[in-house]
């Protein structure tokens, strides 16, 4: 991991590169987590991260998974298989460590993992002070999900 002033000067400097995971149950609701963090604090986003370095995509998406949603194990018995959205960028006017006039430039590989209707919400990580299923017809209408989440649809 790298530490906080030099990840600063990365973010300043250079793109990240990321996942994010568009996870739909039963084909009518997608998971949405009200996130604690800059950037996109206090909107509803979709799960995701950064690939970290020498990390393969596959990897990453697996390790997210696990993190965020506790969906690793499935993930990688093929239970459920990611499928491609396409390559999207999301620009920030902030970062990671607040207002220092630090913007954000994600490049995002996104993927959507469909699940059984019967899926239960995960558990909280730090990344999210809350976890909720929206209808995601309700959810693309409504001001407080982020326009980098309704874009996936």
């Amino acid at each position: 991991m790298l530490d906080s002033n030099t990840f600063k000067t990365i973010v300043a400097e250079a793109p990240l590169v990321s996942v994010d995971l568009v996870v739909v149950r039963g084909a009518q609701e997608v998971l949405l987590g009200l996130r604690n963090n800059r950037p996109a604090q206090g909107f509803w986003f979709v799960p995701g991260g950064r690939i970290f370095k020498n990390e393969s995509i596959q990897s990453a998406l697996a390790r997210i998974a696990e993190a965020e949603l506790g969906l690793g194990a499935a993930l990688a018995a093929g239970e459920i298989v990611p499928h491609w959205l396409g390559a999207f960028e999301h620009f920030y006017s902030d970062c990671f460590a607040g207002d220092v006039g630090i913007s954000t430039h994600y490049v995002v590989l996104g993927h959507t993992l469909h699940v059984p209707m019967d899926c239960s919400l995960p558990v909280c990580d730090e990344q999210h002070s809350q976890l909720r299923w929206w209808p995601i017809e309700e959810a693309l209408a409504s001001p407080v999900v982020h326009r980098y989440t309704k874009d996936y649809f």
